[in-house]
């Protein structure tokens, strides 16, 4: 069976989303998408508010109430059926996001099992068929066929095949 690796932040979660909508709440500015950038989406907030962001992505709970990607439940629970599929993200780098990201997951996609879930430190490690990812560097160095996941932060970057939403990823993997 072939093996699909799916990362979750910005991919099926949309954490970038959930830290725009609370910015626009909170201080009523808005950001510039066009500053985002290959490694970063934190460039497109104000320089004065770029560390605060950062911080707020380490605090307890913060990737616990993410919101989903639209069609990511229904493609993903298909995908499980026909692939055997691995939900892969680098949360070491805020560890207090582990048990939310644990939670999440089952809540979101009840189908998976504990099993299908790999919350690592850097995605070098992980092989399989297919990875579709919002970054780079975790396609870099895939050995399999790589899907970028587009979002503002990647929109610059060429050389990948892009999947730009859940319903291609359907057309695709279905």
């Amino acid at each position: 069976m072939e093996r699909v690796i799916i990362d979750m932040d910005e991919v099926i979660a949309d954490t970038m989303g959930k830290m725009i909508n609370w910015y626009h709440k909170t201080y009523g500015t808005p950001i510039d998408y066009a500053l985002m950038d290959m490694h970063s989406w934190v460039k497109a907030f104000p320089e004065p508010h770029q560390q605060m962001i950062r911080n707020r992505l380490y605090e307890p709970g913060f990737f616990r109430d993410v919101p989903v990607m639209e069609d990511s439940q229904d493609v993903l629970e298909q995908i499980n059926q026909k692939y055997e599929l691995f939900i892969v993200s680098a949360a070491m780098e805020f560890p207090d996001s582990l048990k939310d990201k644990y939670e999440w997951l089952m809540e979101f996609f009840p189908f998976l099992s504990w099993r299908q879930l790999v919350l690592c430190g850097d995605k070098k490690l992980i092989h399989g068929d297919y990875m579709i990812d919002d970054h780079v560097r975790n396609l870099e160095h895939f050995n399999g066929e790589k899907y970028l996941f587009t979002s503002p932060h990647n929109m610059k970057i060429t050389g990948y095949k892009r999947i730009n939403s859940w319903k291609e990823a359907a057309a695709i993997f279905l």
